[in-house]
């Protein structure tokens, strides 16, 4: 009669209700900084894009201080003006190049996160300067490719799904990969 308590079945669903919630917290978040940084406001009165977002949020009993942490993070307000921009590189499956752009207040935490969620999918985490060769920088602070590694298609989704592990992080702002898909 293992695994047949209360307790234990409670447990377990308030844990994967907690998962799906912060899987959904982290994506608005996500939407309300970048709301908030295009039109430079806070104010969804101003920021219509803004509002809409809030409006979801609320939908989705996303509580007050992680909208209002969001925004300030966003405007680069009190303790957010603690928050820096990291960018990470690392290899995921096939040896594909991954530039991982995150806004982190610690980066310890956000380094060990970004290095499970790698290896777990089987890639690395590398040392600056060991994936940025493959990349160049655009105007709005995007990666683009420069050089692309074919890789096949599972490994091509074997890396999707490690990229939308790595957005589903509270800290990363995107993910960007140096692959194409391999010509059979």
């Amino acid at each position: 009669m293992s695994g047949h308590s209360k307790w234990n079945n409670i447990k377990n669903r308030k844990g994967a209700q907690d998962k799906a919630k912060s899987k959904i917290f982290s994506q608005l978040s996500r939407l309300i900084r970048a709301a908030t940084k295009q039109a430079n406001s806070g104010d969804p009165k101003s920021n219509p894009s803004l509002r809409l977002i809030l409006d979801k949020a609320r939908m989705a009993n996303m509580p007050n201080a992680k909208v209002q942490k969001a925004i300030d993070v966003a405007l680069g307000k009190g303790n957010a003006s603690q928050i820096q921009e990291i960018v990470y590189e690392g290899f995921g499956p096939g040896g594909v190049g991954m530039m991982i752009v995150a806004l982190t207040d610690n980066l310890n935490r956000s380094s060990s996160e970004i290095r499970f969620a790698l290896s777990k999918a089987g890639g690395s985490l590398g040392s600056p300067g060991s994936a940025r060769y493959m990349f160049e920088r655009n105007q709005e602070g995007e990666f683009i490719p420069t050089m692309k590694i074919p890789v096949s298609e599972e490994d091509l989704v074997k890396l999707m799904e490690l990229a939308d592990n790595l957005r589903d992080n509270e800290d990363v702002e995107d993910v960007f990969l140096a692959c194409d898909i391999l010509e059979e």
